[in-house]
């Protein structure tokens, strides 16, 4: 065998390997991640209006040691914020100029989808000790007609860190389902029957 048979042969089994995606299919997978790519706008807008809120709230809150803990405590939310979203916004990019031509190139867009999706449960499930710094001042500096006792206080940041996890676990998993999962799995569906 000479070296072209060889590679012709080499070039006949790549691309048996990797079948072509036509452009009505093309179609049908560009439909969800549009959707895909506005809810990630929108969510990265509200955000920012989120953000941009709770910083003029914490201009007016007194004293100022209570305002400087909160301002920190919303600044290191941001940084988080800032983190998680700078792995979405790849995944934005991504898909905003997908070259979807063969079948492993969707697969891949597949992997970075459940790649995200972990991102997303864990950016939600970061928020947990924001939310027992937030039950801490607002323990500290809300004046209560009675103190609370040490076995108190005890027991509502306990109760705060496992109901938050449970909670902002699956707020985290219903969120990203409402606006990314359905359109994931029409696309995983697309995929299934590429595979047939």
């Amino acid at each position: 065998m000479n070296i072209d048979e060889l590679k012709n042969t080499w070039n006949e089994d790549i691309f048996e390997e990797t079948p072509g995606i036509n452009i009505e299919q093309r179609n049908k997978i560009n439909l969800p991640l549009e959707k895909i790519r506005k809810n990630m706008r929108l969510e990265f807008w509200s955000m920012i209006g989120i953000f941009v809120f709770a910083f003029i709230v914490c201009g007016f809150c007194q004293p100022f040691k209570l305002q400087f803990y909160i301002t920190v405590l919303i600044a290191s939310m941001l940084f988080v914020t800032i983190f998680f979203y700078s792995k979405f916004f790849r995944l934005y990019k991504e898909i905003s100029s997908p070259e979807l031509q063969t079948f492993d190139s969707l697969k891949d867009l597949m992997m970075q989808f459940n790649l995200n999706k972990q991102y997303y449960l864990s950016y939600y499930l970061s928020f947990v000790p924001f939310i027992v710094c937030e039950i801490i001042i607002v323990l500290e500096f809300i004046p209560w007609p009675q103190p609370f006792s040490e076995t108190k206080i005890a027991v509502i940041l306990i109760s705060s860190v496992v109901l938050g996890l449970f909670a902002l676990y699956f707020l985290g998993k219903y969120w990203f389902y409402r606006y990314y999962g359905r359109y994931i799995v029409h696309i995983e569906d697309l995929v299934k029957e590429l595979k047939k």
